[in-house]
């Protein structure tokens, strides 16, 4: 494994507080929102951006200790840059936290085989994007490709979104269990670093959100590879944050703990093929030094 990042030592890092800023600020200025998967939301629409300077440590958060499940949400970027789109295959991936929307109910609902995560899903929005002549198209096969021809174009842009799939209303039936609520992404080349901005639908602000920053963080890594580049930034730009009103005690807990230094996460730099990266390709350091850990928050599904 290796630092491709250039880390700065432990005790030189920057705390970034933008994690727990961004809650306390949804806790205190959230508006109370109906929501479709079950209790209420409070929710602040475009929240100020977070930018995760990547020398500054990998963006695990600190306030509770995730140590054991870190790698699952790594697992499960690898799997949608791969096309994959069904509950086994994102098992295969390592990425098992899938299952409670992925049941039987969910997937006849919309018309789909059990498992099937659907068309509209995040795996066939990057890997096989419909295109209108017919035929499908990999959009991070390209986007890496374009990096490599053509740094400075500002047109390094992925969306998971397939709006033919994703629609409801009245004599539409969507085909996709969850929309996607992460994973539009532009990636900017300064010289010879890479940023990734991650634009969010929908944050889920105390459970979702801590496994995107890990994915897209690690994404960066890998693309910045892929690319011969170095990782750099990571900037997340939520768009609709919130926290459901059966969450607010735990985040509470959370937001009376102090944020910590962020820890080292190496790569390893022998794989050369963008699509072979899996969750066994990362590792964490020993300097990862979060609070105890914060157990059965509410998960809206």
């Amino acid at each position: 494994m290796k630092d491709i990042i250039g880390y700065k030592p432990f005790e030189e890092r920057m705390v970034n507080t933008g994690y727990s800023d961004t809650l306390r600020l949804i806790l205190e200025k959230g508006r109370l929102c109906k929501s479709q998967p079950g209790p209420d939301t409070l929710t602040v629409l475009d929240v100020p951006p977070i930018t995760y300077n990547l020398r500054d440590g990998f963006p695990l958060i600190t306030e509770r200790r995730v140590k054991g499940f870190w790698k699952q949400p790594i697992g499960e970027i690898c799997a949608f840059v791969n096309g994959v789109r069904t509950l086994d295959g994102l098992e295969h991936f390592g990425c098992k936290f899938w299952k409670v929307w992925g049941t039987a109910k969910k997937c006849m609902k919309r018309g789909l085989q059990v498992g099937d995560l659907g068309p509209g899903s995040y795996g066939a929005g990057f890997h096989d994007f419909p295109m209108a002549e017919g035929g499908t198209f990999n959009q991070f096969k390209h986007i890496i490709e374009q990096i490599k021809e053509l740094p400075h174009l500002k047109t390094h842009f992925i969306s998971p979104w397939i709006p033919q799939y994703i629609g409801r209303g009245k004599g539409k039936q969507q085909k996709v269990v969850v929309a996607p609520c992460h994973g539009w992404l532009y990636f900017k080349v300064y010289g010879d670093e890479l940023t990734t901005v991650m634009i969010q639908r929908s944050a889920d602000f105390p459970v979702g959100v801590p496994s995107n920053m890990i994915q897209y963080a690690a994404l960066t890594m890998m693309v910045a590879h892929a690319t011969g580049l170095k990782p750099a930034e990571f900037i997340h730009h939520p768009i609709d944050a919130h926290i459901y009103v059966d969450q607010i005690p735990w985040v509470n807990e959370i937001l009376s703990r102090e944020p910590r230094p962020y820890p080292t996460v190496k790569m390893d730099t022998s794989v050369k093929n963008f699509f072979d990266f899996r969750l066994e390709h990362f590792e964490l350091g020993d300097d990862y030094n979060p609070h105890p850990a914060i157990s059965d928050i509410p998960v809206a599904i």
